[in-house]
């Protein structure tokens, strides 16, 4: 069984000799784990559909930041295997966030495949009747999805990493946790009842995306190699804007992109009614002719592409989509200022750093 090494944005440097690394640890580690399962004659299903999850691409961005933190603190010299095994452990718990993700969104696709809850209903459709058949596919993808947050842990544990460095990594990991959770406790909350409160959405994105996909990885990565406090502020100053910036451009896929490279609807956050920044621009700052169509329109399950492109229009003609990349381009600028300026970020970190903030800012998928 082996991983599929998706292509990486970011460069032929660490980034790419990382994504290497730790699908190899990955790919182990779930072969032990089939086999495991295959002696106690336990359901094959499990392993199988997170292989396939993990194999069908993915940005490996979270295992990347951690391993540049890492080197952000000890240099150039080759992170070793524990270092790879915690980045491994933050996409496989990544993975068990995609799937919950997906389960409460109700989303079909990811990553241009059916979500793991429809494929998992689909596969099983031919001897249930439709409904129970959905709501095994809801059910067993929740129980994948723990399953990945347990084995998440046990990579961690199973690392090797002396106490020292547990006990710099434990509570970072735990905050990490808890973040996401909070954050998307937030976005639930929040998805159906999109106001114009444009620093609301800011909340939810600082909490669900910037410090879980961006901060925590590089500072759990700087804590591996004993990295200062000064550091750790310098890589937050990093990380918090362009986490933000990083999920203003999903937003905007989200309803701009093209489905062929995002794998994803463009037309799912229009129907969920996702409260984001581009939607509370618009909210806040359009006439109210346009305020009361998008209102009767977000949100609606039964959403048509033609009724998305009326949004869409109002979206641009009320310059919220502008102002959603004049916000990234200028967080973009601020954390390439910051990588330009004498900072305690070992040099050999900063190449990778600067061309993350490139890549994650100017994306299309």
């Amino acid at each position: 069984m082996t991983l599929v090494n998706p292509r990486s944005a970011y460069s032929p440097d660490l980034a790419a000799t990382t994504i290497e690394r730790v699908d190899a640890v990955l790919a182990r580690f779930l072969e032990r784990k089939s086999a495991s399962a295959a002696a106690q004659r336990l359901p094959a299903e499990a392993t199988e559909a997170l292989t396939g999850l993990l194999a069908a691409g993915g940005k490996r961005l979270r295992p990347v930041l951690c391993v540049t933190g890492w080197h952000a603190a000890a240099g150039r010299q080759r992170a070793p295997e524990p270092v790879l095994q915690v980045a491994a452990a933050l996409e496989m718990f990544h993975a068990f966030c995609l799937i919950h993700d997906d389960v409460m969104d109700r989303s079909p696709t990811r990553r241009g495949r059916p979500t793991l809850h429809r494929a998992l209903a689909d596969r099983h459709a031919a001897a249930r009747p439709r409904r129970s058949a959905d709501q095994f596919g809801d059910a067993a993808a929740i129980l994948i999805g723990d399953l990945a947050l347990s084995w998440s842990d046990e990579l961690i544990h199973t690392a090797g990493l002396p106490p020292r460095q547990l006990t710099a990594v434990l509570p970072l990991l735990d905050a990490m946790r808890a973040e996401i959770m909070y954050g998307q406790y937030l976005d639930v909350a929040a998805t159906g009842q999109a106001t114009g409160d444009v620093d609301q959405a800011l909340t939810v994105i600082r909490y669900k995306t910037a410090k879980y996909t961006v901060e925590r990885p590089l500072h759990i990565g700087a804590a591996l190699a004993q990295g200062t406090t000064r550091l750790a502020d310098t890589l937050s100053a990093y990380a918090l804007p362009l986490g933000e910036a990083f999920q203003l451009r999903d937003d905007l896929l989200g309803v701009f992109g093209v489905p062929g490279q995002t794998g994803k609807s463009r037309l799912d956050d229009l129907r969920e009614g996702k409260h984001t920044v581009l939607v509370a621009l618009a909210l806040r700052d359009a006439p109210a002719q346009h305020t009361d169509v998008l209102r009767s329109l977000l949100g609606r399950p039964d959403l048509t592409e033609a009724q998305a492109v009326r949004v869409r229009t109002i979206l641009t003609r009320t310059g919220a989509r502008t102002r959603v990349e004049d916000m990234i381009a200028r967080r973009r600028a601020h954390v390439l200022r910051l990588l330009a300026a004498p900072a305690p970020i070992h040099p050999s970190a900063v190449p990778t750093l600067r061309r993350l903030a490139d890549a994650t800012t100017r994306r299309t998928s």
